[in-house]
């Protein structure tokens, strides 16, 4: 298997298909994995079919997806890049809260350091809450000061706008940004056209759609994608993850699973080609009214 192109992002170069470690917790993304065994597997057997980029979050767990990453991997690849993110915390029953002082980002790095086991996370994204009680001046600042120290390689956004985008880019440069977007929820496209004119890496969470319900789970139902897959033979996932790596080239890919077979089937995506009517006709089926992406 091939995972095709590559992409820079922050201090390292990375195939556009990584693997997200959000699925890897219990159901909530709290708590322990139903099978422990299995999720240790489905990390090792990622990074045998050549991932180089992991996604986490001290917050997915809490400290479970980490603590997993650690065990099935450590010591890591050279090549292998870990991004995290900060600016959010779990109370003790699974509740997501913003955590967005520069002393909550600063605990939420040190966190992230102490889980996976390193001495540097290779990019740690900035979760933007809805109206942040923090400016984001002030969060970036922190976020600045700690890529000085070296305690991360590259800063990037999460639940972002194209505003807070430019924003952001008059204090530091900008390794990824990290959205809620798919083949259906085209709400972040300014977003993406902004990274991709400027190069910035474009990560794109729920790629199949919503992992908590809501109207962002018609991905895999839409007749176009539907009709696709049963042209080409493979899957309507396969479908939805082949049209985000061809809408453009800064997009880099996390799909996550708990199953080794769901995996390699989401990999296997990256060797799927779209011909130009293909692209057009999914292209056309996407919702494109600006919103904010739901809580991740």
């Amino acid at each position: 298997m091939t995972l095709g192109t590559t992409f820079p992002m922050g201090p390292k170069t990375v195939h556009r298909m990584g693997f997200g470690a959000m699925q890897l917790p219990g159901p909530g993304v709290f708590g322990p994995p139903r099978d422990r065994e299995k999720a240790l597997a489905v990390l090792r057997r990622a990074v045998e079919l050549g991932v180089n980029h992991i996604d986490t979050a001290q917050f997915y767990g809490p400290d479970v997806a980490n603590q997993l990453i650690r065990e099935a991997l450590h010591p890591y690849p050279d090549e292998l890049a870990l991004v995290s993110k900060v600016g959010a915390r779990r109370d003790d029953t699974g509740r997501w809260l913003p955590a967005q002082t520069p002393s909550e980002l600063r605990a939420g790095v040190e966190d992230n350091l102490r889980t996976l086991e390193v001495d540097q996370v290779d990019v740690v994204n900035l979760r933007i809450m809805d109206d942040p009680e923090v400016p984001l001046g002030d969060q970036l600042g922190a976020m600045i000061e700690m890529r000085s120290e070296g305690l991360i390689g590259g800063i990037g956004l999460s639940n972002t706008t194209a505003d807070q985008l430019a924003e952001a880019r008059t204090m530091t440069d900008i390794a990824c940004v990290q959205n809620a977007f798919n083949i259906v929820d085209r709400s972040s496209e300014p977003v993406l056209d902004a990274c991709r004119a400027e190069g910035i890496a474009f990560v794109p969470f729920f790629p199949l759609g919503s992992a908590f319900g809501g109207d962002h789970n018609d991905v895999l139902e839409a007749p176009a994608v539907v009709g696709t897959a049963g042209r080409l033979g493979v899957t309507v996932a396969q479908v939805a993850l082949a049209w985000l790596r061809h809408h453009s080239p800064n997009v880099l890919l996390i799909p996550g699973t708990s199953s080794l077979a769901h995996l390699e089937e989401n990999l296997a995506a990256s060797e799927i080609e779209l011909d130009g009517a293909t692209g057009q006709e999914l292209g056309a089926i996407g919702r494109k009214e600006v919103r904010q992406p739901p809580p991740k």
